[in-house]
C-alpha cells in the first residue's frame, strides 16, 4: 500500500489513470491496479505499452474522380481541333445508324410502284447513302479520312406511316469509330429520297436520325434501348 500513497497524489491530478508496468514489482503492480479500479472504476483496457494507443488520424476517403463526359474537338481554350487519333489502338468498329422518311400516303404508292418521274427510288438512295459514307470527311470538317471496309444501306417501305425507314452500317478497322459514317450514309440516303420525290410532294419530313448500336474502341459496345 505504500506504493499506491506514493502515486496516488499524480493520480488523483488527473481525469483517468494508467496501468503501470516498469520500476515496480509484478505483484505489486497487480495490487495497485485492483485498488486503482475499487476507487475510479473499470479502466479501458490497455494496450500493450501501458497506455490508449494513440489515435490514428482519419484519412480523408476521396472517391475516383466522375467521368464526366467532355467535348473532344475543342482544345483548353475552346477552339475547334481535329483529336490525335495516334496513341490509340487499331481495333475493328462498327457503327448502325438509321433514320425515316416520311414520304404521304400519294408519294408512298409512287415509290412503292416505281411510278416517280426519276426513276427508282430507293436503289438511287442506297448508292447516294454508300457513297455519303465514303465522303463523310469532306463533309463533316473534324472527322478523320477513314478507310472504310464495308457499308450497307438498306431502304424499307413501312405502310403503316407510308415512309421509307433506312438504316446504315459501316465497318472499318482502326484507331477511330465509323458512327459519323453510318449517320452520313442514312441522312444522305434520306436527302436523296427527298430529291427524287419533291416533284410529287414538298410535305415529305426526313426524322429521326440517330446511332443504334456501335462497337470496338476503348468505349467497346453501345446500343440503343
Amino acid at each position: 500500500m505504500s506504493i499506491f500513497r506514493s502515486v496516488l497524489p499524480r493520480v488523483a491530478r488527473s481525469n483517468s489513470f494508467r496501468y503501470f508496468s516498469t520500476g515496480v514489482p509484478s505483484d505489486s503492480i497487480a495490487e495497485l491496479n485492483k485498488e486503482m479500479e475499487s476507487i475510479f472504476g473499470e479502466s479501458p483496457s490497455p494496450s500493450p505499452l501501458g497506455s490508449s494507443p494513440p489515435q490514428q488520424p482519419v484519412q480523408p476517403a476521396y472517391e475516383a474522380e466522375d467521368s464526366q463526359p467532355v467535348l473532344t474537338h475543342t482544345d483548353s481554350s475552346g477552339q475547334a481541333k481535329m483529336v490525335d487519333v495516334s496513341p490509340k489502338e487499331d481495333s475493328k468498329r462498327v457503327a448502325i445508324a438509321s433514320c425515316r422518311v416520311l414520304l404521304g400516303q400519294k408519294v408512298f404508292n409512287l415509290v412503292a410502284s416505281n411510278e416517280i418521274a426519276k426513276g427508282d427510288v430507293l436503289t438511287v438512295a442506297k448508292i447516294a447513302g454508300i457513297t455519303g459514307a465514303k465522303q463523310t470527311s469532306n463533309l463533316i470538317p473534324l472527322c478523320h479520312n477513314i478507310n472504310l471496309s464495308h457499308v450497307r444501306v438498306d431502304l424499307t417501305l413501312n405502310e403503316e406511316d407510308s415512309s421509307v425507314v433506312i438504316e446504315g452500317e459501316a465497318t472499318t478497322s482502326g484507331k477511330t469509330g465509323v458512327e459519323m459514317e453510318a449517320m452520313t450514309a442514312v441522312t444522305i440516303a434520306g436527302l436523296t429520297v427527298y430529291d427524287m420525290c419533291k416533284a410529287a410532294s414538298k410535305d415529305i419530313c426526313i426524322t429521326d436520325v440517330c446511332l443504334q448500336h456501335k462497337s470496338g474502341g476503348k468505349s467497346g459496345s453501345w446500343s440503343r434501348n
